[in-house]
């Protein structure tokens, strides 16, 4: 996209409260408008993260403190942009940056471009359990949901639903580190739902329980949008998920623009109902037995592979906020289905092997090599700790305290446009979390 397109005097200031230092999705951000000729700044903890090497950024600003008041998250922001010293487009990287920004909306106003939408709304879409009650009302397929009041209604839930069932967090952004509470993980009894519940204090939202649906081949799908100020999506597209990390729930390791009508109108058909405004990032996964698409996860924020759908005019999520908020038309762009996206360090092979249609890295970049092969060792280190970890804990339980390992079989590959599908692309690092502890409402 030519850099006259977009206003090169309004700065963007990129939020990431996660402390996740491999998330790929923000370097995306960074260099899609870096390479607009946009001054981008990050506020984020970027120690030991490849991002804070990239020459795209500006400048680095430290986040919030973990668990922080909306009251610090305000002050933080309010001193980045003094420091930059016009308005910015504001784009938050995680959901808990969405919502607070959400419920500060009006305090930040002078400082920030934001879309014109009520605060509540992207803590509405981004609660898993407020989620079920707004696709109830939009009639967009979602998988049944149970939420118990006691232990004992988590068990009876679990074996109405019928086991194995998908057990969240409705408000996974409120778990605490170190709690080794997962987010979203599989229950395959009416204990396990049981003990999960009696941990609710200690999680910080409500527990939810769903129908589990099956992981298969074609059942994951994703879309990626910009519902600009009249409502309009654009930006992004249809895409599937043809290897994730972990295997068979976990993120797109590689993914592939696929036209899909049927998922675009059900995400216009929610967007609409709920007058949604900015970047958004859905889940579905197809049902085997009806072949409806329903949807898992709505989140108010950029997903990590939005670089899949850059179109040949070069617009992408986050250049379409920043030229809504900044005035701008967006271009009508060309759909450029069958380009590819690809994680190296899940799917390293994938990477490797020709891709006619076209594809991105989530780390390498020609312009901007540094944060790639700053991955590459800081990976390796991580892996390293992990392999060292589990090795530590299983001297310690030692015979008697070994877990078998379950190993399930993939489903065969889906015909590809790119020829990049990889049941087995990204070999999973031992001690990394398990399919089931990292699924995501499958």
């Amino acid at each position: 996209m030519p850099e006259s397109l977009l206003d090169t005097r309004v700065p963007a200031v990129l939020l990431r409260m996660d402390r996740n230092p491999f998330h790929h999705g923000t370097l995306g951000a960074v260099r899609s408008l870096g390479r607009a000729g946009i001054d981008v700044h990050v506020v984020a903890d970027t120690t030991g993260s490849p991002v804070g090497g990239s020459r795209f950024v500006r400048q680095l600003h430290p986040p919030p403190p973990p668990g922080a008041a909306l009251t610090d998250i305000a002050a933080t922001l309010l001193r980045v942009a003094a420091r930059v010293e016009r308005p910015a487009v504001l784009i938050p990287m995680d959901d808990a940056g969405a919502v607070a920004v959400g419920r500060l909306r009006e305090e930040l106003a002078p400082a920030y471009l934001l879309p014109q939408q009520p605060g509540t709304v992207p803590e509405r879409v981004a609660d898993k359990a407020e989620l079920a009650g707004l696709c109830a009302a939009a009639d967009v397929p979602h998988p049944l949901t149970l939420i118990p009041d006691s232990a004992a209604q988590a068990a009876t839930a679990a074996w109405r639903l019928g086991l194995p069932v998908v057990a969240k967090w409705s408000r996974p952004w409120l778990l605490p580190s170190g709690s080794g509470l997962r987010s979203t993980a599989v229950v395959r009894s009416t204990q396990e739902a049981r003990d999960l519940y009696l941990r609710t204090d200690e999680a910080g939202s409500r527990l939810l329980l769903q129908a589990f649906l099956p992981a298969g081949q074609d059942r994951d799908w994703f879309f990626h949008g910009y519902a600009d100020r009249s409502g309009t999506l654009g930006g992004g597209g249809t895409g599937r998920k043809l290897c994730a990390w972990p295997r068979g729930a976990g993120l797109t390791a590689v993914g592939e623009w696929t036209e899909n009508a049927r998922v675009r109108t059900l995400a216009e058909r929610l967007t609409g109902e709920l007058g949604y405004r900015g970047i958004l990032d859905l889940d579905f996964r197809r049902c085997g037995a009806t072949g409806d698409y329903h949807l898992l996860d709505f989140n108010p924020r950029p997903g990590a592979q939005f670089r899949l759908f850059a179109d040949a005019a070069g617009l992408d999520v986050v250049r379409a906020q920043h030229l809504d908020l900044t005035h701008r038309p967006l271009p009508a762009g060309v759909p450029c289905p069958g380009r590819a996206f690809v994680v190296e360090n899940y799917a390293p092979l994938a990477a490797l092997r020709p891709a006619p249609r076209g594809r991105e890295l989530a780390w390498h970049a020609g312009d901007d090599t540094a944060p790639g092969r700053a991955m590459w060792g800081l990976w390796g280190a991580h892996v390293a700790r992990r392999l060292l970890g589990r090795l530590r804990r299983s001297d310690a339980a030692g015979p008697a305290g070994a877990r078998p390992r379950v190993v399930r079989q993939a489903p065969a590959p889906p015909l590809s446009l790119t020829g990049l599908t990889e049941p087995s692309a990204g070999a999973a690092v031992p001690g990394e979390p398990t399919d089931d502890e990292k699924a995501s409402s499958c």
